[in-house]
């Protein structure tokens, strides 16, 4: 079961059941046909906690020694996901020590023994397709001190996962999970002696699934930048498995990475994170990097939007907006309403973020990480952009309805700066406001300025601007104009509550003023982490005031203090933990 799809049709179940039942009757793989190489990049920190017995799954910790991995009670699904598909593996290969290795096999061939005959929930496509690239990755560091007995049992495991996943990887569904399953089982096949005639009909499908799923413009329905590194990722290592097998990348495989390239390039923020929107992450230190170099396509300048964002960047000034319609359909399961909301990075520190996704943390916070207040960006009336249908009654999955349907953006270069230009109409229908916002970038990226607006653009709109007044006692639309700050960030009202003053961890200072026609408040937030146990406290500027007037604007700085140096040096390193309060 995908971590996507918390609940498969029971159709889906009982044939992934049976195809693991019949699995154990395949022939056993006796080695493999060359040394694999591990491509899989870890967290040693994560690795160390790991060894010492913290078991940080999901969002969910189990402190002990000396319990086995699969004695431990899941407490949902998506610790059971995480841990089946062994992603844990990349973390204790990482340490590399004796003590690692021997937790890493008694792990492995605890799922041997316990699910190896084809039982439990980590026997469909996409989990099995995770879980056999770490075994085929790591498989010198999980063989080495076995004896035959040992190695015969893992490589007729992993026999079976492969010839599973060439009967069943079209039970995954379309996207990330299907890429996974279709790599692990090239990966596999390519590798295991024996099993090359399973990877022939994978590497056509990975090409059609490449054409169908990866637009024009090299992103993914989803809209999710993580989502689309993770997706990348897979491609280049499928592309690097048919290198070693003296076979050549078909067609579509390869121009899938061209288009996707250029796009990753595009979300990466001066520090060389991914911009958080949609349900992903800043992706692991690193990894975006590894990634591109590894595609080993070139940098190319990038017009235009990429997927769905727009990015303006100076010096060492990254500013990233969803300047996009939010995904729509069964592709909006972890969509946001976060149309127009950016965020900005200065060297190597986050300042205005998103909260982030929730699904660590339970279903209350998943939703409030995906409502417009959990992004910076303008809200009217606590009612988010776009709204959340009622659960599936098969998936439990929860879309996108009412979405902005128009989004008009423009984005134009000057000699001294960049500037956005966007408007969405998602609080039309309910107010008949149409929300607009411009932001310039100067061209040394000390100061970026902002214009948000609410404004009325027909007759039509204007009738239900003042059905809205009258609903509310002629009092106004309410809306707050959110900046969440990064935990990091060190924030304090300043020159008499008229403005905002933050230091980053570099040492720079940036202060925040507005135009005086509404109220500044400096609030709690929270950052929601996928590595952490609990959300983060942290800090939110917020502008508050009330429409009346047809045409509403608020104009807002922020700009680097003047004693902030033209460059900072910013060496201290944050030591990364496995899991933090």
């Amino acid at each position: 079961m995908s971590r996507y799809d918390r609940m498969a049709s029971r159709g889906t179940r009982l044939l992934n059941r049976y195809t693991a039942w019949k699995a154990r009757k395949q022939p056993a793989a006796t080695g493999f046909v060359s040394q694999p190489e591990p491509r899989t990049i870890g967290s040693f920190a994560r690795g160390r906690q790991l060894v010492a017995g913290n078991l940080l799954f999901a969002g969910y910790l189990v402190e002990s020694a000396t319990t086995g991995l699969w004695d431990v009670e899941a407490p949902d699904f998506a610790f059971e996901a995480e841990r089946q598909g062994c992603t844990w593996l990349d973390d204790l290969a990482a340490v590399g020590d004796l003590r690692a290795r021997k937790k890493a096999q008694l792990w492995i061939w605890g799922w041997i023994d316990t699910y190896g005959r084809g039982t439990g929930p980590g026997w469909s496509a996409d989990l099995t397709g995770r879980r056999v690239i770490r075994w085929t990755n790591h498989a010198l560091f999980l063989l080495s001190g076995q004896d035959k007995a040992h190695s015969d049992a893992f490589y007729r495991s992993l026999s079976q996962q492969t010839w599973f996943l060439s009967q069943r990887w079209k039970g995954a569904s379309p996207g990330l999970p299907r890429f996974e399953a279709l790599t692990g089982l090239i990966y596999a096949g390519l590798a295991l002696k024996g099993c090359e005639e399973l990877a022939d009909p994978a590497v056509k499908a990975l090409a059609q699934e490449c054409k169908t799923q990866i637009n024009a413009d090299g992103g993914l329905p989803t809209r999710n930048p993580e989502e689309l590194l993770d997706v990348f990722t897979l491609l280049t290592w499928a592309a690097a498995a048919l290198h070693e097998a003296g076979r050549s990348v078909p067609r579509d495989h390869h121009a899938a990475l061209e288009r996707i390239a250029p796009t990753l390039r595009a979300l990466r923020h001066a520090d060389g994170g991914l911009a958080r929107f949609h349900g992903g992450g800043r992706g692991q230190e690193g990894w975006l990097d590894h990634a591109l170099a590894a595609s080993q396509v070139p940098a190319r300048p990038f017009d235009g939007l990429a997927m769905g964002f727009c990015r303006l960047s100076a010096r060492r000034t990254s500013v990233i907006v969803d300047a996009s319609v939010p995904p729509i359909g069964k592709a909006s399961y972890n969509g946001h309403a976060s149309t127009l909301a950016f965020e900005l990075t200065s060297g190597r520190r986050p300042l205005i973020v998103s909260c982030g996704a929730g699904e660590n943390f339970g279903l209350e916070w998943r939703r409030a990480g995906r409502a417009t207040p959990s992004h910076s960006v303008m809200c009217l009336e606590g009612h988010s952009s776009a709204r959340l249908a009622a659960p599936q009654k098969i998936t439990g999955q929860e879309y996108l309805i009412e979405p902005p349907t128009e989004v008009p953006v423009e984005r134009e270069d000057h000699d001294d700066g960049y500037r956005f230009q966007g408007a969405h109409d998602g609080y039309s229908k309910h107010f008949g406001i149409t929300v607009a916002r411009s932001l310039d970038l100067s061209v040394d990226g000390r100061t970026i300025t902002g214009e948000d607006m609410v404004l009325t653009l027909d007759d039509a709109a204007k009738r239900r601007f003042d059905r809205a007044l009258d609903d509310g006692a002629l009092k106004g639309i309410g809306y707050d104009i959110r900046f969440h700050l990064h935990p990091d960030v060190d924030a304090a009202l300043d020159l008499g509550g008229a403005a905002v003053s933050m230091a980053l961890k570099s040492g720079e200072i940036w202060v925040f003023r507005h135009d005086g026609q509404c109220d500044l408040k400096l609030e709690t937030s929270v950052y929601l982490e996928k590595t952490r146990l609990k959300p983060r406290q942290a800090l939110q500027i917020v502008l508050s005031g009330r429409a009346i007037q047809y045409v509403t604007q608020v104009r807002w700085t922020l700009s680097k203090a003047q004693e902030t140096a033209l460059a900072v040096r910013d060496l201290n390193r944050d030591e990364p933990m496995a899991y933090e309060e």
